[in-house]
């Protein structure tokens, strides 16, 4: 009766964490392998099916801007920017931070599409949120 319980019980709670996962990944640092790290992490959260939101800040918006071409990382020989938009099409929500723009001298244009500017608040309002784990790099 205790192992039909336990059973139940997780069930329950891995049916539950399927179902609401999320993952926000805060990469702000100018190192390619940490980058990487985070979009790697990224990648594999979206892979099982948690959604995930991304917000690049200081040196790490950079690989969001059109043209921006970082070092190769290995073993897959990709740069981060190859990267960055290989979540972005398995469905991962990214975001400049809101001091990227005016600080840098770039444009919303100037970013890859699929990066939008974000909004604080509403930043704010989804790390509230329960069910949300942080990663930052």
């Amino acid at each position: 009766m205790k192992k039909l319980i336990a059973l139940g019980a997780a069930a329950l709670l891995f049916s539950g964490v399927a179902q609401s996962q999320s993952l926000f990944v805060n990469i702000h640092s100018g190192n390619a392998m940490a980058q990487g790290a985070g979009l790697v992490l990224a990648g594999q959260a979206l892979e099982q099916k948690a959604s995930v939101r991304i917000l690049l800040c200081d040196a790490a918006g950079d690989m969001a801007v059109t043209g921006k071409q970082g070092p190769t990382l290995k073993p897959r020989d990709v740069t981060t920017q190859q990267m960055l938009q290989g979540v972005i099409k398995a469905g991962a929500q990214v975001e400049v931070c809101a001091l990227y723009l005016p600080n840098t001298g770039h444009k919303a244009t100037d970013l890859l599409e699929g990066v939008t500017p974000a909004k604080p608040a509403d930043v704010a309002a989804h790390l509230l949120k329960p069910g949300v784990n942080t990663l930052a790099f």
